[in-house]
């Protein structure tokens, strides 16, 4: 089953994916909401939501994300991006990133739909995007092995991380980050897939073997595997339940793909900026074979609020 939320004439509506159309559910709800009541009302819901005569063409209407995430933590779970970036800093992947699956949590307030526009952050001047797949939690738990997690993960979704280099950059050599460069905006959708949809697409060692490509203005500048991953998402949802909860509607990023899944892999590769950095009007498109496709165009952003520098006690 494929779930999406949309606004069409004005209304909010989530419901069932099929044949471009949204088939609402019978009652007005969020999709977060079926999503917390568990996978079997979710699907009963949108059974009922097929047999009934109501529905909206996709084309009509605006795509929102699929749900408003309560968290969202973002990994780092292909090596070849890791590499990639490093190599610009003078770097080499750190050993302590082959321990464990690193991830840093992002800004839940600040997803987007797949074809809103997006602007550049206030104060940005290295503007990036990258190209991830999103796993959602479906159901609670906690000190999970990798095997139970695989019953805790509801779906999948694109999730495209977008990030302020430069601002990223400084803050961070404070060893405190990303923040800020990472806060602005970050696409979800277009739709959220079940698991059993992608269950054929899994290989050997459990990964889910899914074709993913990213496009500049029409040009692909990256194409890479799912499959590359180095954890599973069973694996990187047991590690996030260590010590604590996951919950129904919880998002967990794969992190950038390689092979330039994002321009700053491409920068550290090539010592140069190349591609350049986005700017207003450039329109950035990604596929994942399985689940969809998300579009979304660069706008102007706003000039940052102006803030004194710190205060110095010594």
């Amino acid at each position: 089953m494929k779930f999406a939320s949309v606004v069409h004439d004005g209304k909010r509506q989530s419901g069932i994916v099929a044949h471009d159309r949204l088939r609402p559910f019978e009652h007005p709800v969020d999709l977060l909401d079926l999503v917390v009541e568990g996978e079997e009302a979710l699907r009963e819901a949108g059974e009922r939501a097929l047999t009934a005569s109501l529905s909206v063409p996709l084309a009509d209407a605006r795509l929102l994300p699929p749900l408003q995430p309560p968290t969202v933590r973002d990994y780092m779970t292909f090596e070849s991006h890791v590499e990639g970036v490093a190599r610009g800093y003078g770097d080499a992947v750190p050993e302590e990133w082959y321990v464990a699956p690193a991830f840093y949590f992002t800004n839940p307030y600040a997803m987007i739909g797949a074809h809103d526009d997006v602007p550049v952050p206030p104060g940005c001047g290295r503007f990036d995007f990258e190209l991830e797949v999103a796993a959602v939690i479906g159901k609670a738990g906690r000190d999970l092995t990798p095997e139970q997690a695989r019953d805790h993960i509801l779906g999948y979704t694109i999730l495209n991380d977008w990030s302020a280099r430069d601002l990223q950059g400084r803050e961070m050599r404070v060893k405190l980050g990303p923040a800020k460069g990472k806060d602005t905006s970050t696409t979800l959708g277009p739709w959220l897939v079940t698991s059993d949809e992608l269950e054929r697409h899994r290989d050997a060692e459990g990964f889910l073997d899914l074709a993913l490509t990213v496009a500049v203005n029409g040009r692909t500048v990256g194409r890479d595997r799912l499959a590359n991953m180095a954890w599973t998402f069973e694996e990187m949802a047991a590690y996030a339940s260590r010590g604590t909860w996951i919950r129904p509607g919880d998002v967990l990023g794969s992190g950038t793909c390689g092979n330039g899944g994002c321009l700053a892999e491409l920068w550290g590769r090539h010592s140069i900026l190349e591609p350049l950095p986005l700017v207003p009007g450039d329109s950035v498109t990604m596929t994942v074979e399985g689940i969809g496709t998300i579009s979304n165009t660069v706008v102007e952003g706003v000039a940052p609020v102006p803030l004194p520098p710190a205060r110095r006690r010594r």
